[in-house]
């Protein structure tokens, strides 16, 4: 998982902004896109990302080609970089744990309510016959539950039973209006255990807390985006 720190880009995108469509100059885009594949030793697949469920895998012939428009993606072939870019929505990487599959998921709120996690495990096992018992997710830095204020739109689109939900924490607004805190990582890292996965690890670091190491578009706005990778080593 990449931080803002370590690149070239000027505010408000200072200073390592992955992220090709956010306003940034593309020539500091592409030195920071490089600097982040030479620190990986793997070569990063970026997703042209809109907040979906779409899963594609990716091979050698995605190298240099457009993004593929999905908000996640698999592969079992060493050296490539499955990679999401985030500025709040919570990154989630998998591996499977015999080392022969690896997976990344791009989860705000709307990925999260349409089953991209699910459809991540779902094509892991169709594709590489991994089932979700023997895959290992990561859970990255994300909007966390005192900043993640949502409404009742949202509140439903995550599942709560009603407005008592214990997975939300009612806080009004002071005209009176019903508003909740929502911990998005408790709610993926519950996703993915009924899906069937044993092993979830979360950061449980907050990127609107804290501005000196990570992107923020709840708090900034026009502002940078960090990637969060996997990859397979390459063997030999």
């Amino acid at each position: 998982m990449s931080t803002r720190e370590g690149g070239v880009s000027r505010p408000p995108w200072h200073s390592l902004n992955l992220g090709a469509l956010v306003g940034d100059d593309p020539g500091a885009v592409a030195d920071n896109r490089w600097h982040w594949a030479d620190s990986l030793g793997a070569q990063p697949v970026w997703l042209n990302q809109v907040h979906g469920a779409r899963v594609v895998r990716i091979g050698l012939g995605d190298i240099g080609r457009e993004p593929a428009t999905a908000d996640a993606a698999w592969t079992d072939q060493p050296g490539l970089a499955c990679t999401v870019l985030v500025a709040d929505c919570l990154p989630v990487l998998f591996a499977s744990s015999d080392g022969r599959v690896v997976a990344a998921a791009h989860a705000g709120w709307r990925g999260l309510a349409g089953g991209v996690l699910e459809a991540t495990l779902a094509a892991l096992q169709d594709g590489a016959g991994v089932a979700p018992s023997d895959v290992v997710a990561w859970l990255g830095p994300c909007i966390g539950p005192r900043a993640f204020e949502v409404g009742a739109d949202v509140l439903q689109a995550l599942g709560a039973v009603d407005a008592a939900d214990p997975r939300f924490v009612s806080r009004p607004r002071p005209d009176g209006s019903a508003r909740w805190l929502a911990d998005l990582q408790a709610l993926a890292s519950a996703r993915l255990t009924a899906a069937g996965v044993r092993q979830v690890a979360s950061s449980r670091l907050c990127t609107v807390e804290d501005d000196s190491r990570f992107f923020s578009f709840r708090r900034d706005g026009r502002t940078g985006r960090m990637a969060a990778s996997v990859w397979l080593r390459q063997r030999g």
